[in-house]
């Protein structure tokens, strides 16, 4: 599938019911178009199966909860319009991406009580969210935003307005010629790239940033669940950035960056090593399973 996201061929589901690609809109008042009223999930279906399906949708209802709204779609119907999206286009293997907002109704301010919650479900075909970076290992900017502290937004909600910045960072990084960013937090430990969770390793055992102000993704906690039955020592802490000199191999998690190695950050290089790619296999691997 090709062109721009609002013109092709296809179906979307929508608020119950599967609608033509180019007729799935919404109303210029939409709450979330100006307040960032908004949760969404992106998954993976490979060979039929949608990866963690199950926990991407209650993730999604728990993100909506946290934005003081309820989706009012059960875990178990949102997971059939997912399905139904893809065999009503016929993929087998995809991105589908669940979204839920508060739509355009009796209220147009920051309060939005009255207004409906809406949920669509979208998906097309996309292949390595970072390209070559797959073989090579991608090469990171270091941004210039922060990860905000958790009292100042809802960090654990998968929302769409707490991206802003992660745009914002990725657009300073592709004029770089680089593929993504680094974020820090709020208190300068490293923290993650803008949509990808980030790890480290040094002397055959494994880092990675304590998720207490950004999200704890579900690629994340898969690949430190594979690195425990590997027998690796995995240290979730809090990282400073001077430590960035001494990690021997790097590499992202993520839906779409699935596992991504990461031969560069700012000035500091790192090899694609033997560890990353046998977690690359291996997550390769079981997604597939």
């Amino acid at each position: 599938m090709a062109g721009a996201y609002d013109d092709r061929d296809g179906k979307i589901w929508m608020d119950g019911k599967l609608v033509e690609w180019r007729d799935a809109k919404v109303h210029i008042l939409t709450h979330a178009l100006h307040y960032a009223s908004s949760v969404f999930e992106g998954e993976r279906c490979y060979n039929g199966k949608i990866f963690k399906g199950v926990e991407h949708s209650m993730r999604l209802r728990r993100s909506a909860e946290l934005l003081d709204f309820e989706i009012p779609y059960s875990v178990q119907e949102i997971e059939a319009a997912k399905y139904a999206m893809l065999e009503a286009n016929g993929w087998k293997d995809a991105y589908v991406r669940a979204i839920a907002w508060r739509g355009a109704g009796d209220d147009m301010g920051v309060s939005a009580r009255r207004n409906p919650v809406r949920l669509a479900i979208a998906g097309w075909e996309w292949g390595n969210y970072y390209g070559d970076a797959k073989m090579k290992g991608a090469k990171l900017d270091i941004s210039k935003w922060r990860r905000p502290d958790p009292k100042t937004i809802p960090s654990a909600a998968k929302a769409a307005g707490l991206y802003m910045i992660c745009t914002m960072s990725k657009h300073a990084a592709e004029a770089k010629g680089c593929s993504d960013a680094l974020m820090m937090d709020y208190r300068g430990y490293v923290a993650e790239a803008t949509g990808a969770n980030v790890f480290f390793v040094k002397n055959g055992e494994v880092h990675t940033p304590l998720p207490d102000c950004f999200l704890n993704g579900l690629t994340r906690q898969t690949v430190i669940e594979m690195l425990k039955g590997k027998g690796i020592t995995v240290h979730e802490r809090h990282i400073e950035p001077v430590e960035l000199a001494g990690f021997e191999q790097c590499w992202l998690t993520g839906t779409a960056a699935e596992v991504t190695p990461v031969g560069q950050i700012g000035d500091f290089n790192f090899e694609v090593g033997a560890l990353t790619r046998d977690v690359a296999e291996s997550y390769e691997k079981l997604v597939r399973a």
